[in-house]
Formats: structure tokens, C-alpha cells, sequence
């Protein structure tokens, strides 16, 4: 995991037994979490487990059936105006306008804002410049490429300087040099101050951005913690030791008992209970008549943790 930030000692977002249903359908059902400033949260969840529905819920987009919430200290039911001042949206599907410029959908959205004339144009320039879009500021977003689209977007986002953002599966449809930009986006972001909670689909991107995670499962959190705090509760971490004939793994296989052998690829798997100190015995065991070719450590992934922690995905349905 890469910590970008130092845990924030304030709350940006908690949340108290949060339920919603449609008909028999219960979308949530009794979630709690809480968001430190500063930090980026993801969510994580099949299909249907209900991370839209939370974004939506927080950012008042729709109500919830019962619970308490306080975003950035302002009550969720009570002050929800207060709540839509301080928030950022980008959905899973871009916002802009394509019969406007780039410029014009940030003047836009600076108008709505209520922002003043002077502010907002000096606010667009500085977005366009940030985002690399000053080339293509006069240009309407049905020309750009899918990453700069999705730059525009966020750009919308910040015009009103949002102290938390919520991301809603932001790269969805991006290709890799795209995505890996959008993350370096965020990471300025949240060294700026900001808090940002992400939903997401791809578990690497998790892994790369978030401080903490939590993983939704038919409208419940199963798991929440840090990426690595999270992939050491996931059994499975092993030595995969490669043998440079059938003979050495043979005698590798005698000596290693407890290791499973995969005899196609001359391999044997050998738990991994201690880390390298674990490895050295291993080496031990084996001597210097056992010819070992090659040696991996594998360690649970978020794959991992996401199989293990989530029931049968197709019972899911879209959220």
C-alpha cells in the first residue's frame, strides 16, 4: 500500500447504521464506517453490493431509509445544503456538456456554483493548466479521448474547492497510461488536504491509492482495514521454489513434506509462515545437492481478500 497521507486525527465522514431498500430489495443494510480527513477510503464490492448507493446517500443525492451521518462535521438530514457545499461529485459517467468548450462547461459549473465572474474564469484557467486541457480548452469534450474527458470532469469537480471528493469508480473505461495518470491526480489531490472516497472496481487501484478499504457484500462491510492489514488475514502465502530437474524435485519433495508439487513445472509450493527468515531455513533443509533454480515469495493479494471476504458474485445485481 502507499500511504499518502498521515492518518488525519478529524473525521471527515462517519456513519451509523446506514439501511436502504427498494421493495424487498435491501440495498444496505446497517453500515458503519468512518473517514479521517486527508485519507483516501475505497470501497470495494461486487455488483449490486451497494457502493453508488452509499456515494449517493452521502452526497445527498438520495435519502437513506434509516442511520446517522455527518459529512465534514454537518449532519446529513439537518444540514444537507451545508454537505452539498463542501462535497465533490464525479460519477462513473462524465457530467460534461458536449456542446459546450472545455472552458465553458468550468465557467458553467463555476455559474452554479454562484461563484463570482473574476473567480470563476481565474479558477477555469487554473484547472485547465493543471489538467493539461489549455490546448483543448476551446475544443467540445466530444473531440477529447476518454482520459481527458475524465479530466474535465474532475476539473468540474474542483471548481467549488471541495474538501471531500467522491469518486465513483473514476477510471472505469481508461486505458492504463490514462489511469495511472487519473492516480497521480488523486495523490496531489490528497497531499493538497483533501479527503476522497473511492469506489472501484479494478482491486489494484486500491491497493495503489487507498489508506484504508472497506469491502461491501450484500449491503454489509465483511472487511475494513489497510490494504496490507487486510492481505495478512488471507491465508496462502507460500515460496514457489523451481527445480532445475524431476530428481532435485524429488528429493526437495521428500525433504519439504509439508510443500504441494506441481510436477509439470517442476515446482513445489512451500507455506510461507515467516518470511525470509522462513525461506532461509527452507534453503537449509534442502543443502547444496538440490539444485534450486529459481525462488518467489507469493503473499494474498486484494484479489485474495476480495474472494475470500465476498459471497457468490452472481447473485448480485447492479447497485
Amino acid at each position: 500500500m502507499n500511504v499518502l497521507t498521515n492518518h488525519a486525527t478529524r473525521t471527515a465522514v462517519s456513519v451509523t447504521g446506514l439501511r436502504k431498500a427498494y421493495g424487498e430489495k435491501v440495498v444496505l443494510d446497517g453500515v458503519a464506517l468512518t473517514i479521517g480527513e486527508g485519507e483516501v477510503f475505497a470501497l470495494l464490492g461486487p455488483n449490486g453490493a451497494g457502493k453508488t448507493t452509499i456515494v449517493r446517500i452521502l452526497s445527498t443525492l438520495i435519502p437513506a431509509d434509516a442511520g446517522t451521518a455527518t459529512v465534514m462535521g454537518f449532519d446529513l438530514r439537518r444540514d444537507a445544503g451545508a454537505v452539498r457545499g463542501v462535497i465533490g461529485v464525479t460519477g462513473q459517467f462524465s457530467a460534461v456538456d458536449d456542446l459546450l468548450s472545455g472552458e465553458e462547461n468550468l465557467l458553467l459549473m463555476g455559474r452554479l456554483l454562484h461563484l463570482p465572474a473574476d473567480g470563476r474564469r481565474a479558477r477555469a484557467v487554473e484547472l485547465l493548466e493543471r489538467f493539461d486541457l489549455v490546448e483543448a480548452a476551446r475544443q467540445t469534450p466530444a473531440t477529447y479521448s476518454g482520459g481527458m474527458k475524465r479530466r474535465l470532469d474532475l476539473a468540474m469537480t474542483l471548481m467549488g474547492r471541495p474538501r471531500l471528493i467522491f469518486l465513483d469508480e473514476p477510471t472505469t473505461g481508461l486505458d492504463p497510461r490514462s489511469r495511472h495518470t487519473m492516480w497521480q491526480i488523486i495523490r496531489d489531490l490528497v497531499g493538497e488536504g483533501v479527503t476522497i472516497l473511492l469506489t472501484t472496481q479494478y482491486l489494484e487501484e486500491a491497493d495503489h491509492l487507498a489508506d484504508r478499504i472497506a469491502v461491501l457484500d450484500h449491503g454489509r462491510i465483511v472487511a475494513e482495514g489497510p490494504p496490507e492489514e487486510l492481505k495478512r488475514r488471507i491465508p496462502g502465502a507460500h515460496f514457489r521454489l523451481r527445480f532445475a530437474d524431476a530428481a532435485s524435485l524429488d528429493k526437495a519433495a521428500r525433504e519439504l513434506r509439508e510443500g504441494t508439487r506441481e510436477d509439470e513445472d517442476l515446482v513445489l509450493r512451500v507455506p510461507n509462515e515467516g518470511g525470509i527468515r522462513s525461506l532461509r531455513n527452507v534453503l537449509a533443509r534442502l543443502g547444496d545437492d538440490v539444485a534450486v533454480e529459481d525462488v518467489s515469495i507469493h503473499t494474498p493479494d486484494l484479489d485474495d481478500v476480495f474472494f475470500a471476504v465476498t459471497g457468490d458474485a452472481s447473485r448480485e445485481n447492479n447497485s
